[in-house]
Formats: structure tokens, C-alpha cells, sequence
């Protein structure tokens, strides 16, 4: 089922049959993943009394969450999201409550709090590239396809900022651990609404003798992605060592980054706004670029303030960014693998995130902060050359642009 809409805008998307219910659906699904880290975050801090034993089981808990995350879409793609999604959802929900449970008063074995924290990342439903891939099933128009991603983005924006203000409200009258409860029940009764959506379809195997996801295609805009989750990881802990550095009340923080979710979700709905005459690949490198020269000059700043309005400018780089790499990894994976597809950029994104704020810990204070944020946004920069020779290359070797395949509908041959 799709539509081709005369003129493309962010209401039609949303008047696209079945897509309300499926996308709030989504929405509900993924807010979990707003509120989760926070919450397990507080309870296992609270439960152990160890910032130790907390930091390795948030490793464990966000490691298997992201690094499988490809696996279980490759799940998706091969059984269709009803079979695969509910199985993951309950799964997930299940180990969220025994960790609640183990963490809701102190004194819990530090083990089986690991243990139960890596066994629920394994089964994280990858409700985003699922989400995403049937934006492509429900749209064949690309104009409006890109709002839809761009809308889906700047959703995605607000849940990771509400999400954490969430569980705040929560934790002021509650123990830490019924944050953990409250993303259990997010995430089941959300995916239990979006399975039973009537636009969901069914498996569709991969064809035989194509790359799954995409082959070398689909290095660019992972290599977007990864450069992108570098350079905002390290931004977070730059700009608190700024404010620590020129004597800033820190409580001001937030609202620094703040400004760095408010650029990108206006960045992200002015780039579906936009009908763009440049290539996809083109815009995804000059994205990248964009966002690593401004955090590069935000290090210049000679104030907090000043450093705010470089964050805004920055943000509206990001959903842009990732929101191309999105469309990018959808136009060159394969018909039975665009959930799996999608789910490559989503690790390369959170990746680069973990990896970032490593490397940004251990030069803070060893490197000048002008160095830092000129690194920082060197590695978007680096991310977007890599990106552009290897989709040049690609145009060279397959003569350029990936094969046109035909867009299916929902309701037709079953997926």
C-alpha cells in the first residue's frame, strides 16, 4: 500500500493509510530505549553501591543491545516482524524485570545483575531499522520517503531527551528499579501494538546471490554513522570539561546539549523540507563535513553561551546526517534485508558513540580543549572523505548508483 502524493509534506506522510497507528505504535516501542539506560544506570548504582560494577554492567547491558543488533534484524528480515519482533519483546521485557527485581533493594549478587543486564541487550527488539524499513514499504515516493525518515528522526530526537526526564519524575517517589519496570511494559505493549498494525508484512527471504544488506554499498553511510556517534560522544564530555574549565555552574550542561537536540530537530525537518537536486551520497559526505567543522570552531568559543549557539548550529547537522545514511543504507540493501540494512548504520551510529567517549576521556586533560573539539569534529570529517572515496570507487567498479530494484507494497507478495 503506498501513495504518491502530488505535493510531498509532513502531513501527507502521516496520511499515508495505517502509518498513524503504526508509527505511534513505534514511537510507545521505542521509548523504552529513552528511559532504559537511566534506569538501569540508577538501580545498579543504588543496588551494588559500586560505580565500578555499574559501569560494567551498562558495557554489558549497551554492548549486546548494539552489537547484535544486525543479528536480530536479520531476524526481522527473514521471518517477517510478527514472528520475529513479539519473541525478542517478551524476551526483553522478561530479563528487564528480573534485573528489576534484583535491583530494587541493595545487596544483590553483582553477577547475576550482569548477567541478567547482558541477556535482556541480547534481546533488544531493533525497533528503529524495523520501523524505518517499512517507511520504504509504505512510500515509493523518495520525496516523500525522505520526510518520513526525517519525521521518524527528529521522533527518535525527542524520545531520548523525554525519556530521561521520564524517569526523573519517576525515581522522585519511586525506587530507581520501577524506571526499569516502566520500560519493560514500554517496550512489550508497544511492540504487541506495532506487530498487529494491518500495514506490517510478512518475510520476504533474501534473494540468492546477493550480498546481504548491501555489500559495499552500504560502507558509506556506516561510515557516516560511525563518524557522526564519534564526534557527538566526545562533544557530550567536551562540553562539561569547558563549563568545568571557565568556572561554568555545570547545572547549565544540559542546556548546552539541549541546544545540540534542538539544532538537529530542526535540522532534521528543514531536510525533508528541503527537495534537494544533490545525490544522497553527496549530501550524507557534506553533512558529515558540516558537522565536524563547526564543532572544530565551536573549541574557539570564548564563552558557555557562545558554546551554546556553536551546539545549535552543530545540531542541525546531525538528524540530516544520519537521516541520509538511513535513506542511503535503505536504496542499497536488498529486498530481504533493508531491516538488517538500516540496522548497520544504528551500530555504527552507537558505536562510534562508545568508542568516542572513551577516547575523549583519556584526552581531556592531557590535550588542550581547542585540541579536543578540533579532533572531535575531525573525526566527522575523516567519516565523510572515507565515505566519498569509497562511494566513488563503488561508481567506478558497478558504473555507478545501485541497481534499481522494484518498490513492493504492502499486501502483495508476503515478506
Amino acid at each position: 500500500m503506498s501513495t504518491h502524493p502530488a505535493r510531498p509534506t509532513y502531513a501527507a506522510v502521516l496520511r499515508v493509510p495505517h502509518a498513524r497507528r503504526t508509527f505511534a505504535a513505534a514511537l510507545a516501542a521505542r521509548l523504552c530505549y529513552g528511559t532504559v539506560t537511566l534506569a538501569v544506570l540508577l538501580s545498579v548504582t543504588r543496588a551494588t553501591g559500586s560505580y565500578a560494577v555499574s559501569g560494567a554492567v551498562m558495557s554489558l547491558f549497551g554492548g549486546a543491545a548494539v552489537f547484535l543488533m544486525p543479528l536480530r534484524a536479520s531476524l526481522v528480515d527473514r521471518y517477517g516482524p510478527r514472528r520475529a519482533l513479539l519473541p525478542m519483546a517478551v524476551l526483553y521485557g522478561t530479563f528487564l524485570c528480573a534485573l528489576a527485581a534484583l535491583t530494587w533493594r541493595p545487596g544483590a549478587p553483582a553477577p547475576l545483575i550482569a548477567t541478567a543486564a547482558a541477556l535482556a541487550g541480547t534481546c533488544a527488539p531493533p525497533l528503529g531499522p524495523t520501523m524505518r524499513a517499512l517507511w520504504a514499504e509504505l512510500v515509493a515516493d523518495r520525496s516523500l520517503l525522505r520526510r518520513a525518515y526525517s519525521l521518524d528522526g527528529v521522533a527518535e530526537e525527542l524520545l531520548y531527551v523525554s525519556g530521561p526526564a521520564l524517569v526523573g519524575v519517576l525515581v522522585g517517589w519511586a525506587p530507581p528499579a520501577s524506571g526499569i519496570l516502566l520500560s519493560a511494559f514500554l517496550n512489550v505493549a508497544g511492540t504487541c501494538a506495532f506487530v498487529t498494525s494491518p500495514a506490517m508484512p510478512g518475510p520476504r527471504p533474501q534473494p540468492r546471490g546477493k550480498s546481504p544488506g548491501g555489500g559495499r554499498g552500504l560502507l558509506p553511510p556506516v561510515a557516516v554513522a560511525t563518524g557522526v556517534g564519534l564526534a557527538l560522544s566526545g562533544v557530550e564530555l567536551l562540553v562539561l570539561a569547558f563549563a568545568a574549565e571557565g568556572s561554568y555552574d555545570t547545572a547549565l550542561v544540559p542546556w548546552v546539549l539541549g541546544a545540540l537536540s534542538a539544532g538537529s530537530a530542526v535540522g532534521g525537518l528543514v531536510n525533508g523540507a528541503v527537495e534537494w537536486r544533490s545525490a544522497a551520497r553527496v549530501r550524507l559526505c557534506w553533512f558529515a563535513v558540516g558537522l565536524g567543522l563547526v564543532i572544530a570552531a565551536a573549541g574557539l568559543a570564548p564563552g558557555l553561551w557562545t558554546l551554546t549557539v556553536a551546539m545549535a548550529c552543530a545540531g542541525a547537522f546531525i538528524a540530516p546526517a544520519l537521516t541520509t545514511a538511513y535513506l542511503l543504507a535503505d536504496e542499497t540493501a536488498t529486498e530481504g534485508a533493508r531491516t538488517r540494512a538500516g540496522a548497520w548504520v544504528n551500530t555504527g551510529v552507537n558505536a562510534g558513540s562508545s568508542a568516542g567517549a572513551l577516547v575523549t576521556g583519556l584526552l581531556i586533560g592531557r590535550l588542550p580543549l581547542t585540541l579536543c573539539f578540533a579532533l572531535a569534529g575531525g573525526t566527522a570529517v575523516l567519516a565523510a572523505l572515507t565515505a566519498g572515496s569509497r562511494a566513488a570507487g563503488a561508481a567506478r567498479v558497478g558504473g555507478g548508483g545501485p541497481p534499481a530494484r522494484a518498490k513492493s507494497r504492502v499486501g502483495e507478495a508476503p515478506r
